[in-house]
């Protein structure tokens, strides 16, 4: 019953209360981003969600587009940007995924969306993370984040998808708050991102 009908409804009407309490804060960051990022504040990227359908994720933008000589992107450290360290630290580049939860692309808590192009690296119990909607958090991020290898990762995931149950959801809910406010399982030295995942051995 939680799994299919109550989870939904609580994901809608959080993602809508969240986004109204919201409002004046990312109101004030896509300003400031519409200035330092030349007009760009928003990042839309394709995601696989429930069943690897594609839906864009929206993030707030916290990177440049700069450019080598050979017209490839820079590095991660060179395109993060002074506005782009602060809102990630404190997962405020999260903040517009609360109108993919409002749209039913995603869920609160639920496995992490990847990359589009792991699809087809993932075996048969990786993918089914996918048996879910994809999360703003989950079981993985109160569990290590990118601290954890994808191999943990993906047992996380998989974890959660066979235990969907309400009093998970409000522990992961929780837990991820304490880990936001307190920087906990965030791996500075690779900037927040995981290495590219390139399939399991």
């Amino acid at each position: 019953m939680y799994h299919s009908y109550t989870k939904r409804l609580i994901d809608f009407t959080v993602a809508l209360l969240g986004l109204i309490m919201w409002s004046p804060i990312l109101l004030i960051i896509v300003i400031i981003l519409l200035i330092t990022n030349k007009g760009k504040p928003f990042f839309f990227q394709e995601r696989p969600g429930k069943n690897e359908k594609i839906f864009k994720i929206i993030k707030l933008k916290s990177m440049n587009d700069k450019k080598d000589d050979s017209g490839e992107l820079l590095p991660f450290e060179k395109r993060i940007t002074r506005i782009g360290k602060f809102i990630r630290k404190y997962s405020l580049d999260e903040i517009p995924q609360l109108f993919n939860v409002l749209k039913g692309d995603m869920s609160l808590i639920g496995p992490r969306p990847l990359l589009v192009k792991y699809l087809p690296l993932y075996n048969d119990f990786q993918k089914k993370r996918h048996d879910v909607r994809p999360g703003i958090t989950g079981w993985a991020q109160v569990n290590g984040r990118n601290t954890i290898t994808w191999e943990q990762k993906f047992k996380l995931d998989v974890w959660y998808t066979e235990n969907v149950t309400l009093k998970t959801d409000v522990k992961i809910l929780f837990s991820t708050i304490k880990k936001v406010l307190f920087k906990e399982d965030i791996d500075s030295e690779e900037n927040l991102n995981m290495p590219t995942f390139t399939g399991s051995n």
